[in-house]
């Protein structure tokens, strides 16, 4: 490894690639330099704004080596990021979260974040897949914590994460280029590019362009597997297993014509290696000494291959034909988990990719209207994002042996095909905004903020699951066979507002194809009134009125299968099972009210501010694709359980909105004539009737997640962050938060079919299987018990990070080190999906030397190698678990000119 780093410098050295040190040297003023945020819709230095918000300055992004979500949001106490992969993930703020990624067909089935995420002024939050910026070129990255609906509206519930980029500075030329080098530990080398371009073109046009390419070496590896069917497949332990059966509970019987497949084409190591490319080009003009113009357009195009997690089990047993030889736990009840695999590894029977493109233009206009201060801000943005993953191991499933199988239950299931299936989503996801505001002068008694804001959301969803390898119907073929899906070609869904009209693959046995759309107006206003110099009391208010649709439909093959001796039929299913929104009952709704914030703010002197705030948060509700019932009864009138002949529960068409209410008090000081930073808050949240998804087949539930209310939450909490600049060369940076959100009611789905047994009771157990064969599950509280945690929960996160900068003759040097703690927490607050993921301490460092405009960087991350789980989700019928890239050591070098 060694070698290969002195190979690294010396070849980047050559290339002359340099980019200096963000830090500046230090001077005789060893005070802490000011940041300004825009948190409140204006310009204000951090520690005159009373909320709680972080911000990672230019300065910080490159002293810590950070450019991505996953990297630099381990330095944020009270956020987390529930991800399976770059672009794959969503924030969560003070626990706020119900946990548990949304991947496959997450445009369609996910509910819109807890966190609102905005590039600049434009929100780029979706559904399962928050955009994953890579920073570079970032004046900062701001976190507004707590509701933020009053000035950035629908989806800032929990609070706002902002990429606020640099833009054209009219005073100077300035330019850098920076290349690195690194290798990770067991995987894949790494290199990055990355330049930028300030130039001013006249006295009143500037223009700033950043371009960039971030090429990072895999470190996950598919080993060779084999994937054998087992009796304990929940599919043959609720289809084959005849009711009053001998064999265990669990079991059932697997045909011996079955077909085994293996990976060994596609096994290879470091699968998922991920390259960012990108550019970003500002051009500002300013009209005159009061009006400005801005036109920024960025894009990137995000690509990977594989996956990012890795398998605790493969896929197979020991002996496969043997599930007891990979049992876990007792001879009843036992878990069947597969053969045990090393860190990083996984068993794929099908490769992996990821594409995810973005284009966002953005028009900003400043100035003044008589005294008042104006801005325009409209931006457009296009994202297409491609996702396909293997999915074999839904053949483990409830109805893997439909798609796979002959038959559909006991003795008719004889031969089972290929398990061998992939799932793959594309989404368009076009985002429109403009928002017009007006502020007061700075001097006035009574001061404020407000404005009117329109945007439009659209997701495009088109995901379709190939798992059908039972073969289509040719005449003469075999009896057990399915129709092709054409749906536009049917009755059901001839009017659909389809995505993609064309016949499905063979293989689909499901497909998702709609089009969401979440359309908002609002006004909104902050007044800040001074009542002295040293007390303000704030109060602020959004109307707002949203339209929500979704169109398209789902479509399955169940009722395209046909059973008959010999084929008999070809050509398209008439009858498809699914549901199309264009004609469903409800597929759009309106919501509209006013969410407001209240602030009391005490200057006690120039350097301590206390604040006390009270402040709502809401975000959009969904759909739901169809309404039709689940959880089958079960019938113990015969002493041997039998499956009951109604079902108890009827899924609604649409879910609501949710609503939070945010309780905090706060101080910011600035203490030993500006050496020393110490803000903290306290603060309580209420969130109520919350909005949560389920997909639990194996309980009864179907085979489709489904969007609910009823959860909430309470959460506690205290957060604190210190800056301590104790010499002129050292600075001591630590933060940490405590906090616990934990379940205020029970709530036990509720049979809501009026007419049957039990109608108005809670729902216990229910029947999984046909009548001739399956068994009864008990239908457990699926959101847990009162004082249970939420999701992505961890009681306590902290880090700590020291800088020592100095100077010897014409040379500046610097080393840093840093560590990052993050506590316990469930991954879902939903109990049939949970996972205990444990506490985790991360480790970092970095140094360097420069002399004039050139410098040269060692930075090493994940220094103890750790391997703890970031995420972990069984949602895919496999538990996976998304560990950290593998220790990296790495050099930066670059050049850097104009000042």
């Amino acid at each position: 490894m060694n070698r290969k780093i002195a190979s690294a410098v010396s070849a980047v050295i050559a290339s002359q690639a340099q980019y200096v040190f963000a830090q500046e040297k230090a001077d005789d003023n060893v005070g802490l330099e000011e940041v300004v945020v825009s948190a409140q819709r204006r310009n204000e230095n951090i520690q005159d704004v009373p909320i709680t918000i972080q911000a990672l300055t230019s300065e910080v992004l490159d002293n810590l080596k950070v450019t991505t979500i996953d990297e630099f949001v381990k330095y944020l106490p009270n956020v987390q990021v529930a991800s399976l992969g770059p672009s794959q993930g969503n924030f969560a703020i003070r626990g706020l979260s119900l946990g548990a990624a949304v991947l496959q067909g997450g445009g369609t089935v996910g509910q819109w974040p807890t966190v609102g995420l905005y590039l600049d002024d434009q929100a780029v939050q979706m559904p399962g897949r928050n955009l994953d910026v890579y920073a570079a070129d970032l004046q900062r990255i701001e976190v507004l914590e707590g509701p933020q609906g009053t000035l950035f509206g629908a989806g800032a519930q929990a609070g706002v994460i902002r990429y606020i980029t640099n833009k054209p500075n009219h005073d100077k030329t300035e330019s850098y280029f920076r290349a690195g080098y690194g290798t990770t530990a067991s995987g894949s080398d790494s290199s990055n590019l990355q330049g930028m371009l300030n130039l001013p073109l006249s006295d009143k046009v500037a223009l700033r362009a950043v371009i960039y390419n971030d090429s990072r070496g895999g470190y996950i590896d598919n080993v060779p597997s084999t994937f054998t069917r087992r009796p304990t497949d929940t599919g043959f332990a609720t289809r084959t297993r005849p009711v009053g059966s001998t064999l265990p509970l669990g079991y059932g019987v697997v045909p011996t014509d079955s077909v085994v497949i293996d990976n060994y084409k596609i096994v290879r190591n470091d699968i998922n290696e991920v390259t960012y490319k990108g550019a970003r080009v500002g051009l500002s003009y300013n009209v005159n000494d009061v009006w400005n113009v801005l036109l920024v357009q960025s894009y990137q195009d995000l690509a990977s291959g594989g996956v990012f997690y890795e398998m605790p089990f493969g896929s197979d047993c020991p002996t496969p034909s043997d599930p007891a030889s990979c049992s876990r736990g007792g001879p009843t009840g036992t878990t069947i988990q597969g053969v045990p695999l090393k860190d990083y590894q996984v068993t794929l029977f099908n490769d992996g990719l990821t594409k995810d493109q973005f284009s966002n233009t953005a028009l900003t206009v400043t100035g003044k209207l008589g005294e008042f201060g104006f801005v325009y801000s409209g931006a457009y943005l296009v994202r297409d994002n491609v996702i396909q993953n293997d999915y074999t191991n839904y053949a483990r499933g409830v109805f893997g042996i439909y798609y796979q199988c002959t038959g559909y239950a006991g003795a008719s299931v004889n031969k089972c095909y290929s398990p061998s299936s992939v799932w793959n989503d594309t989404i368009k996801n076009i985002n429109q905004s403009h928002e017009i505001r007006f502020s007061t002068p700075a001097e006035w008694k009574v001061t404020g903020v407000g404005g009117i804001f329109w945007e439009e959301r659209n997701v495009n969803d088109d995901t379709e699951w190939l798992y059908k390898t039972v073969p289509e119907c040719t005449v003469g073929g075999p009896g057990s066979c399915f129709r092709s899906l054409d749906p536009v070609n049917t009755v059901k869904f001839a009017n659909a507002s389809f995505n993609n009209t064309s016949r499905r693959n063979s293989a689909t046995g499901f497909f998702n194809d709609f089009k969401r759309t979440y359309e908002q107006q609002a006004a909104f206003i902050s007044l800040d009134w001074h009542i002295t110099d040293t007390l303000t009391l704030t109060g602020g208010t959004r109307y707002f009125k949203s339209d929500n649709q979704m169109l398209g439909g789902n479509v399955g093959s169940f009722n395209c299968k046909n059973y008959q001796v010999v084929s008999t039929v070809t050509g398209i299913c008439p009858t498809p099972f699914g549901t199309n929104l264009n004609n469903q009952a409800i597929n759009s709704f309106e919501s509209k009210g006013f969410r407001s914030r209240v602030n009391f703010s005490w200057k006690a002197s120039d350097d301590v501010l206390f604040y006390a705030t009270w402040s709502q948060g809401f975000r959009p509700g969904g759909f739901n694709r169809g309404t039709s019932q689940q959880l089958r009864s079960v019938n113990r009138s015969t002493g041997v359980p039998q499956r009951g002949a109604t079902n108890q529960w009827q899924i609604p068409f649409s879910f609501e909105s949710d609503d939070l209410v945010n309780k905090e008090i706060g101080w910011k000081t600035t203490l030993f004539n500006n050496r020393l930073q110490f803000n903290g808050a306290i603060y309580q949240t209420e969130w109520e009737n919350i909005q949560a998804g389920i997909f639990a087949p194996a309980a009864g539930f179907g085979n489709l997640t489904i969007g609910v209310n009823g959860p909430s939450f309470q959460g506690k909490g205290i957060q604190m962050s210190a800056i301590w600049r104790a010499t002129d060369g050292l600075t001591i940076e630590g933060s940490m938060s405590y906090n616990k959100v934990e379940l205020q009611n029970s709530p036990q789905f509720i049979n809501n079919i009026p007419g049957t047994p039990g109608f108005g009771t809670p729902i216990t157990e229910a029947w999984v299987g046909t009548a001739a064969s399956g068994n009864p599950v008990a239908v457990v509280n699926v959101f847990g018990k009162k004082g249970d945690t939420s999701g992505l929960s961890p009681k306590l996160q902290a880090n700590l990070r020291a800088r020592y900068q100095w100077e010897q003759g014409e040379y500046a040097y610097y080393w840093q080190v840093g560590a990052a703690h993050n506590g316990e927490r469930n991954s879902s607050s939903n109990q049939l999906q949970s996972q205990k993921m444990p506490a985790w301490t991360d480790f970092n460092l970095s140094a360097g030397a420069a002399k004039g405009n050139w410098s040269a960087e060692l930075v090493v991350s994940n220094l103890t190698n750790r391997k703890d789980s970031q995420f972990t989700s069984g949602s895919q019928f496999v538990t996976v678990e998304t560990p950290p890239r593998p220790r990296t050591i790495g050099v930066q070098i670059g050049y850097k000119f104009g000042e």
